[in-house]
């Protein structure tokens, strides 16, 4: 009986075969009792189908490699996944972002160090990712890529105010990751969106309206609902009341609310895990207060005939950098406030630079970024250094080099409100002064008349292991003297 055969082989094999003589001899020699029947209808299909089989099989293969976290530096172990700019299926090429991750001390955005498809994603959103395990998992193209044999290189962090451009088919679109993530689940590329934000930024809006534009498609609510009120219960309905004769009228009865909700836990993670070892070393220092006020009126009034003229040079100046260049003035006199100890407190370290922090109210929480040198720095350089911090603030942008290194520290408590505080030393400083809000009150001038002053109260707190009371006392004198008389700064500046 004759029977008819499905050759099957290698894509090498199956170029062998193009002919009919070819593929009979290759037959022949390896089925001894099957002869082949040939018919060249028949024949055709099946090379064309085989071929069509094979080719497609060999441009799919390729190695997928683990890419792993890399270190990221300053002895860091683990961080959180904050957002993910790829899923699985997707293509990626070399320095693409990958996600975004984020430490106690900053946050960084990884990058693909292969071209490929990604496989797989190993950590969900706010997941604890650790360094050395594997990230994701990329099916690179061809076999010119790394093997699986060799070792597999972690893309370096890079820190996220260093990548703040997505280069897209040779275009650079400006977004920020919340924006990216909302184009990457409606497949929406950022190139064919056109920002309406600064200098082209893309915006929220412009992703919802780029999606309306062209699918007319309506995005899913807010995960964030209000909270309804639960619906009454059928007794608290209120029913017609046949009219009977009563001698008196029952009270009303509320209808009770039912509570349906839960309590929930989660683990700190990020800059709150770092505040909680900051805080628990803190309490190691035994703290003294000294407080005071200070008349700002003069430097309020110097304030607002310099405000213009900053504000035409493009940065806002508020009263902040007075308040830290006085510090840096006072410290020249006063080493000691600028200085560190050991865990052990048998040896004091006096600082050559005044790296002067501010305390920050952020979308992240509490961060501490610093003015580096400011004993070298106008009063000008330090807005313009304060209105690129806060603004990296807003943004969620403060790295590594911004969060560390700090001398002293100030704390404006009084942009949010209150008059006193009690502020904690941020180790290894041993001093730290809280600002309260500026008020308008009554005072006696030196004619005895009540005229209208601006007041703020100042809190400072020192560590009373190396600075006593009577130097605290002497350093913010000195302190409120350049506040309360501006031009005596100018003695003493250089």
């Amino acid at each position: 009986m004759a029977a008819l055969m499905t050759v099957r082989g290698s894509f090498p094999v199956i170029r062998r075969l193009v002919s009919v003589q070819h593929l009979h001899k290759w037959c022949s020699s390896r089925v001894q009792k099957a002869p082949l029947v040939y018919t060249p209808l028949s024949y055709n299909v099946s090379v064309i189908h085989q071929h069509r089989f094979f080719r497609t099989s060999y441009a799919a293969a390729g190695p997928i490699l683990q890419f792993k976290l890399s270190d990221i530096g300053e002895g860091i172990m683990e961080v959180t996944v904050k957002e993910w700019y790829v899923k699985e299926g997707d293509r990626v090429s070399q320095f693409d972002s990958i996600c975004e991750v984020q430490s106690d001390k900053a946050s960084v955005t990884i990058t693909s160090r292969y071209d490929g498809v990604i496989r797989k994603l190993y950590y969900d959103i706010d997941s604890i990712a650790l360094v050395g395990k594997p990230l994701v998992d990329i099916e690179t193209d061809g076999a010119g890529e790394q093997t699986p044999d060799q070792d597999v290189v972690e893309t370096p962090a890079v820190s996220l105010e260093e990548h703040t451009h997505q280069e897209i088919k040779g275009h650079k679109t400006q977004a920020t990751p919340a924006v990216r993530r909302l184009a990457m689940e409606n497949n929406i590329k950022l190139s064919e969106v056109v920002g309406t934000g600064k200098d082209g930024r893309i915006l929220k809006e412009d992703i919802l309206n780029f999606i309306a534009r062209q699918t007319g498609a309506i995005l899913p609510p807010s995960p964030f609902h209000e909270i309804q009120p639960p619906p009454p219960a059928p007794a608290a309905v209120a029913k017609p009341k046949e009219i009977r004769p009563s001698p008196s009228i029952p009270a009303p009865v509320a209808p009770r609310p039912v509570f349906t909700g839960k309590d929930h836990t989660e683990p700190l993670k990020g800059f709150h895990k770092a505040m909680v070892k900051t805080m628990s070393a803190a309490l190691k220092i035994p703290h003294f207060g000294y407080k005071d006020e200070v008349d700002l009126t003069q430097l309020v009034r110097l304030r607002s005939e310099l405000k213009g003229v900053s504000e035409s040079r493009g940065v806002k100046l508020s009263y902040m950098p007075f308040f830290i260049k006085a510090a840096s003035l006072g410290l020249l006199h006063f080493p000691v406030l600028n200085a560190s100890v050991d865990d052990a407190c048998q040896n004091i370290t006096y600082k050559a630079a005044h790296n002067i922090g501010l305390a920050m109210d952020t979308p992240q929480g509490l961060l501490v970024p610093n003015v580096k040198n400011v004993q070298m720095l106008s009063v000008f350089e330090i807005a313009v250094e304060l209105n690129r911090l806060q603004s990296l603030g807003a943004a969620g942008q403060l790295g590594t080099a911004e969060l560390t290194g700090g001398t002293f520290t100030l704390s404006n408590i009084g942009s949010i409100g209150g008059t006193y505080a009690k502020p904690v030393i941020l180790p290894p400083e041993v001093a730290i002064g809280a600002l309260g809000k500026l008020q308008v009150l009554p005072r006696f001038n030196a004619k005895d008349e009540v005229v209208k002053a601006h007041i703020m109260n100042v809190s400072w707190s020192a560590d009373h292991r190396i600075i006593d009371g009577a130097t605290m006392c002497r350093f913010s004198n000195l302190w409120k003297s350049y506040l309360e008389n501006p031009g005596s700064m100018v003695l003493d500046l250089k």
